[in-house]
């Protein structure tokens, strides 16, 4: 992963939780992180990282991402065994 997806990883560990990190961005770092994304119903995206899947949504009208969505990505990402 480069600086950027760092800066990414980083942000979405951060106290406290922001909701301003842009969707695009958390996909395209989960992607160097070797994550399997693919399109579900709607705006479901279907991601598989280390042997952990998950769904989330893409978030619409806006591009950034809520809190609670950050939160979950958290965790999801702490049992793919994925930190900064």
């Amino acid at each position: 992963m480069n600086q950027k997806h760092q800066r990414t990883l980083q942000a979405i560990f951060d106290e406290p939780v922001k909701s301003n990190l842009p969707w695009r961005d958390i996909e395209v770092m989960l992607a160097a992180a070797g994550a399997e994304i693919g399109e579900g119903a709607g705006s479901r995206v279907r991601i598989a990282l280390n042997g952990v899947r998950a769904v989330f949504h893409r978030p619409h009208p806006h591009k950034e991402t809520d809190k609670g969505a950050v939160r979950s990505m958290r965790r999801f990402l702490w049992e793919a065994g994925v930190m900064p």
